[in-house]
Parts: C-alpha cells; structure tokens; sequence
C-alpha cells in the first residue's frame, strides 16, 4: 500500500514541549467549543416539547438525531482528517457548526420538522473527536499519548457547559441566546484555529482512496476490540448522563434541579478521570487500566441494583461508576493510540467513536423498557453488571493477547 510522508508544517524545528501543550490546548478547546453546540437541544427538549406539543417519542427523536449524526460522521470525519491533518478539519467542522446552530436559533425551532433538519445537521459539531484524536496523537511521543489524548477527551465537558448555561440564557434573553453566543464562539475559535494549528512534523499522509482506508481500517483487530470496549465505556457515561435524572428522581424521590446537580457531579467526575485513565495507561498499560475499570463498574452496579440507600452507598456506588467509567474512556483511546498504525489513527478513532456514542443509545431504551415491564430498575442495573463483567473477561483475553502479539511483532 503505497503512502507519502507529508512535508513539516512547522518551521522546521523539533516539536518543543511548549508547542505540544499549545497544540493540544487548541484541539481540546475546540473539541469543548463543538461538543457544546452538539448538545444544544438535549437542555431544550422539555422547552419545546410544551410549545410544540410534542410526544414523549418526538422529543426522544429530537434530541437523537444529533447525537446519531455525530456519532456516525465521526466514521469519514476521522478517515478525512487521516488524509487532510486537523489543521484543515478543526476550522472546517467549526464552521459548519455554525450553520446549523444559528438556523436553529434564528428560524428552526418553530417546527419539529425545522428542529430535526437542524439537528441533523448539528450533528457535524459532534464528530470533532475524530479530529482531535488523530491530530494530537501525532504531536505526541508513544509514551505520552495516554495522558495527551486522555486531556483531550476532557473536552467532552463541553455537553456540560451547555446543560449548565443553555436554559439559563433562554429564560433571561429567549430562545435565540444560546444559539448565538454558541455560534460566536464557534467562530471565534474556527479563526483561531485557521492562524495558529499546525499539523505535527513529519505526520504520515495516507494516499489511498476514502473507501479503501476505511476498508483496511474494519480488518484491524484493534478497530473491533476498541470499538466494543468504548461502547462499555464511553456508552456507558453517556447513558448515565442521559438516564441519572429520570432515575434518581423515580428512585429516590429527587427534585428535578437535585436530580440535575447529581448528573452533574457524575458527569464532572467522569470527564476529569479520563485524563488519568490515560496516564496510568502509559505507566501500567491500558489492559490493567481496562481490567480495574470495569471491575468496579461491575460491582458498582450490583450494589446499585439492590436500590441501597444514597447516602453514603448509592453515592460511593454512582461516583465509583462515574469515575470508572472516565478513566476506561481514556484507556481505550490509549489502547488505539498503541495498536493503530500512525496512517490509520483517524480513520480507527471514527469507528470507535461512532460505537461510544452509538453505545449510549442502548441502555436508556432497555432501562425504560424494563421499569416499564416491571416497575423496577434492579433487572438494567444487573445487566449492566453482567456487561461490565463479560467485558472484563474480554479484556484480559483477547485484547491482551493483541497487546503482547503487537510487542511481539516490535511495537512498543
């Protein structure tokens, strides 16, 4: 397979530490910047659900659409940036972003149909973790992308800066304010990010067509192992956040902004354990990392099952989850920055991040079709465990023995 080296986009000089970290601080900025326009209408569901007199079903489908969109786009975003570097992509996607958000601010949100062509396409804002994985995997040594790519998914704290401020900026200034103050900032950094991102030096350029790259990149081991492992993962932080609220207020009898504030501090606690799940990874190796992770998610969730009390065992048991689960995300990524070939590390992050996001889809549909059923959250707990245990097992099998195939073969 024939593939070019691209020429130094720099000056030339050896990457500096001080160059890596303003590299790294731009990609995570604008994963955050994207993200919070991705999650826009996620805050605004029960908005417009009054005003338009939408169905359970409608709203449910208003706030999926981007999160599909974004979670299957990051499948060619990530094989475009292979080919393009993040240089190109993180200002193109920014931009595009900003399409979509001012439309839903300005004119689309007087319709579900006007709300679901603007989410689709909301959905571009989503696939900016494909671009950064790949763009900082390259700016890093192999024994500190753990930690760098693991400071980069922080940046999924941007779905939290929109939960926090966007009904807030609707009930001060109305229904266009966050989209707007969205779309500035989403401006602000494209620019930003047109003048000052530079492509790594020497970064490996792949010259194969789209369609062959992606072809290759479905053959790979890691890619499969990856992608089931961030869908346990990844899915599983992105099924809390979206379930904990309905939860804990059926459970416990939570108010709403309670119940809200508890999302919150398991969805923080989760973003800042990314970063050290991806450092230990570098220290003891992501399998180990893998392996503790998902055995405290296990035995997380068979206390949670048993519905405990939450102070203090419902709380040790969600925290536990949530800071678990954080540092399982980081794993995974550096577990694909160990296994992917340095041509393919896009294209594979775009197939593993459409399973993590694709994977928080699941469990919400299955704990509501079970409490449903039987009134009770015990049986989704369970199966949850049962999950985290199934995917320990896997872990300690077959991505180990990828793991020690690939030093085998003289990887690191």
């Amino acid at each position: 397979m024939g593939m070019s080296v691209s020429q130094p986009h720099t000056d030339g000089s050896p990457p500096t530490t001080g160059r890596r970290v303003l590299m790294l601080s731009l990609a995570t900025a604008g994963f955050a910047v994207n993200f919070w326009a991705w999650a826009l209408l996620s805050p605004l569901g029960p908005l417009f659900k009054d005003a338009l007199r939408l169905s359970a079903f409608q709203q449910a489908l208003l706030v999926a659409v981007p999160v599909v969109v974004g979670s299957v786009g990051r499948i060619p975003v990530g094989a475009l940036t292979d080919r393009f570097g993040g240089r190109v992509m993180f200002p193109l996607v920014s931009a595009v972003t900003i399409v979509p958000v001012l439309f839903l601010g300005l004119i689309g949100h007087t319709s579900l149909a006007a709300l679901l062509a603007g989410g689709f396409f909301l959905g571009v804002g989503g696939t900016a973790f494909a671009v950064g994985v790949p763009f900082v995997n390259a700016w890093f040594p192999p024994e500190r992308r753990g930690l760098a790519i693991g400071i980069f998914g922080a940046g999924m704290g941007g779905t939290a800066v929109s939960a926090l401020t966007t009904v807030k900026l609707v009930d001060g200034w109305g229904v266009a304010t966050p989209f707007v103050v969205t779309a500035v900032v989403l401006a602000v950094y494209a620019i930003a990010a047109a003048v000052l991102l530079r492509d790594a030096p020497g970064r490996v350029v792949p010259t194969e067509s789209l369609s062959r790259r992606l072809a290759d990149t479905t053959r790979l081991r890691v890619t499969w192992q990856a992608s089931a492992l961030y869908a346990v993962g990844f899915g599983g932080f992105v099924a809390f956040s979206v379930y904990l609220p309905a939860y804990l207020k059926t459970a416990y009898g939570l108010t709403q902004s309670d119940a809200a504030n508890r999302m919150a501090g398991f969805v923080l606690l989760a973003v800042l354990m990314r970063p050290v799940g991806g450092w230990l990874s570098d220290r003891i190796g992501p399998v180990r990392v893998l392996t503790a992770c998902l055995g405290v998610v296990a035995v997380g969730a068979t206390v949670q099952a048993f519905t405990p009390p939450l102070l203090p065992l419902g709380t040790a048991a969600f925290l536990s989850m949530a800071a678990a689960l954080g540092a399982a995300s980081g794993a995974v990524f550096a577990l694909v920055a160990l296994l992917a070939p340095p041509n393919k590390v896009g294209s594979v992050t775009g197939l593993v991040g459409a399973a993590g996001g694709l994977g928080g889809f699941i469990p919400p549909l299955v704990m509501g079709a079970l409490y449903g059923a039987f009134s009770s959250y015990a049986l989704g707990l369970a199966a949850l465990a049962v999950v985290a245990l199934a995917t320990l097992v896997f872990t300690t099998t077959a991505v180990r023995r990828t793991v020690h195939a690939h030093r085998l073969q003289g990887g690191r």
